[in-house]
């Protein structure tokens, strides 16, 4: 894999080693790394295209790591740091992902939906089905040093559920992870992006550390983490400039107060 050299092939000027100032967090999206050429929802990327991507990373001396490793660092410490999430737990992150990652030196969350191990992502309407870790191969993505998180269960609108679904999304899916892994998950993932005060409220209260969102508007906070949705059609001009985006829209600190109650889309992806 050629790790060095794609980092020439990042075409934004701006992709040239300097030290980066962003303040606020970058947290990056991914979802399946496999072929991308049957991918209606764009949340595919190739492993070569992935490799590409980190090595834009690195060319702006950021390093990948996981979201609770990010938040660990504090403000000081994050600055040459990238979080790398890969939401709905498909099979592929082993085979394909997870050896890009190590070719680089990076580390990531992945957000894994216990309650249908070895599945497929049947909430997708428009296919392609594409199969999901099994529970022995959650335990082999823990083991190779990535975060575990939940995604909920199934992979349901969390906001749609009455109370008593909504706490099995959250906190049965957090011991069922901690069952696997040895360890509770610090983190959780909203499906689809979409939000509420009530979900939020109820993924702390299962005693997660941090949620992540998407675009999550009024209700950021720690537990509505922003993060950036990450494409096939990712390169150089395209990262710097979603790079910038996050960096402009951000005018509120993670840590603030959930303040409405209403449903956030976020518009992601699907």
């Amino acid at each position: 894999m050629a790790a060095e050299s794609s980092a020439h092939r990042a075409d934004a000027p701006s992709s040239r080693p300097r030290p980066h100032t962003r303040r606020q967090p970058w947290i990056l999206t991914y979802h399946s790394v496999t072929d991308p050429s049957d991918d209606p929802y764009g949340i595919t990327v190739s492993p070569d295209r992935l490799d590409e991507q980190l090595s834009w990373l690195r060319s702006r001396r950021l390093t990948g790591v996981g979201v609770a490793e990010l938040l660990r660092a504090g403000d000081a410490g994050r600055r040459g740091l990238v979080g790398l999430t890969f939401d709905d737990g498909y099979a592929d992150f082993l085979g394909e992902a997870l050896p890009v990652l190590r070719e680089h030196g990076f580390r990531a969350t992945v957000f894994v939906l216990p309650g249908r191990p070895g599945g497929v992502n049947e909430w997708d309407p428009l296919g392609p089905r594409k199969p999901l870790l099994s529970h022995d191969d959650v335990r082999r993505v823990a083991a190779a040093g990535m975060e575990v998180g939940s995604h909920g269960l199934y992979h349901r609108d969390l906001t749609a559920l009455p109370d008593e679904e909504l706490r099995r999304e959250t906190a049965r899916s957090r011991e069922l992870i901690g069952e696997l892994t040895g360890s509770l998950p610090e983190g959780f993932c909203y499906p689809y992006g979409i939000l509420d005060r009530r979900v939020t409220e109820a993924a702390r209260s299962a005693g997660y550390g941090y949620a992540c969102a998407l675009a999550p508007g009024p209700l950021l906070s720690r537990f509505a983490l922003p993060r950036t949705h990450i494409s096939q059609a990712d390169r150089g001009v395209r990262l710097w400039a979603k790079d910038l985006r996050h960096g402009l829209r951000q005018v509120a600190a993670p840590g603030a107060g959930a303040r409405v109650a209403a449903p956030v889309r976020t518009g992601g992806p699907r």
